[in-house]
């Protein structure tokens, strides 16, 4: 029987359990630096040469030898010629052999094929060494990271044009939803999805038709099913039902609010969670668990992808104990918090209204006033 069936229901640790047990990263792809971009690197990436790969001019002026400037001042000029004993150098140009200094503009006054110098120059002034960024066979980007602008720039700059990257899981949403209902959740998940590194392999209205939804969750070709409806009680909610027929129904009900009727399982290799059909319930059961599952699969952070910071309760947040409540609230100008009007009452509407939410573990009965707590900031 699948841990949570029958009115008892999973804690959020026991689903978080299964699915870091249960649920492993994909494996890699190459791609060309160029695609790159937001992807998650699959493993260590070295650098092939010391970066720079010599020594090089950090500024423009002139390349020279610093023994050469000894005794140099604005009373005391010392004249080089400019090709032999000192070099025009622009910012990046490798230093020319013989130098190992240069002189800024303000320290050399150039007079046709020869300058003056007129402040004496240390040895390594102005000059980036070989290797100063990245030594030969150091670590320029490591397993895990999402590339962001500044990756990409570092890996391009060590001469890096293709690397592996963790394969983008690809996601079946199946819509088992009473015939005629609007559907707002495909467009919602859809979005998530693509927001956690997957890609939608197909949406799919399949309504009741339990044994379609069977077929439809052992199809070839997704990494991940998530079933939107039917997971509740009723006569007409065949979800679980369709995945303990097609593979294991390992959970079936969450201490979630709003989110109890979700579910967990598998068909082979691939990960299905059963989602409700409510939208604010799909959203936060997608949130703490399928979305967790597609991060994983992804090789992202499996915790919540939202900015947080911590606030201090205006007012008393109430809570059911025994259930993980996702508690909508306001931001203060002052920077305390406030409940708003919950998911109960305002369904999805109560996520544009807020400014973020706080998530109460099951154990407590809320956080009363004056109380420390992290709010998961939304709409950022």
């Amino acid at each position: 029987m699948a841990e949570g069936s029958q009115g008892r229901r999973a804690g959020l640790a026991a689903v978080e359990a299964w699915i870091e047990r249960e649920v492993q990263r994909l494996g890699a792809e190459p791609v060309a630096l160029a695609q790159a971009q937001g992807r998650v690197v699959a493993a260590d990436v070295v650098a092939p040469a010391p970066l720079p790969p010599v020594d090089r001019a950090a500024l423009d002026g002139i390349a020279l030898g610093a023994a050469a400037t000894v005794g140099a001042g604005a009373y005391n000029p010392i004249t080089l010629r400019l090709g032999t004993e000192a070099h025009v150098v622009a910012a990046g140009d490798a230093l020319p052999a013989g130098t190992d200094a240069v002189a800024t503009l303000d320290q050399a006054q150039r007079t046709g094929a020869t300058c003056e110098i007129i402040e004496a120059v240390a040895p390594g002034s102005q000059v980036e060494r070989a290797g100063a960024q990245l030594a030969a066979g150091a670590l320029v980007v490591a397993a895990g990271r999402r590339l962001d602008a500044v990756g990409l720039g570092l890996l391009a700059a060590a001469g890096i044009a293709a690397l592996a990257v963790v394969c983008r899981p690809r996601v079946r949403i199946l819509l088992a939803g009473p015939p005629g209902t609007r559907d707002s959740d495909g467009p919602m998940l859809g979005a998530l999805v693509a927001r956690d590194g997957g890609t939608l392999e197909a949406i799919r209205m399949l309504g009741r038709d339990r044994a379609a939804l069977a077929r439809a969750l052992v199809a070839p070709g997704a990494d991940l099913v998530l079933v939107v409806g039917g997971t509740g009680p009723g006569a007409d909610d065949g979800a679980a039902a369709a995945l303990a027929q097609a593979g294991t129904l390992a959970i079936h009900g969450m201490a979630l609010r709003p989110g109890d009727t979700a579910g967990l399982g598998r068909v082979d290799s691939v990960p299905v969670a059963l989602l409700p059909g409510a939208p604010a319930a799909c959203l936060w059961a997608y949130e703490m668990a399928a979305g967790r599952a597609l991060r994983r699969l992804a090789g992202r952070p499996p915790g919540l992808p939202l900015p947080s910071r911590r606030a201090v309760t205006a007012r008393k947040l109430v809570s059911a104990i025994g259930l993980v409540e996702i508690c909508p609230v306001a931001l203060r100008a002052d920077g305390a918090v406030e409940p708003v009007a919950g998911f109960a009452e305002a369904g999805l509407a109560a996520a544009l209204r807020a400014d973020g939410i706080v998530i109460v573990p099951e154990g407590r009965e809320g956080h009363a006033q004056g109380s420390e707590v992290v709010v998961y900031l939304l709409g950022s």
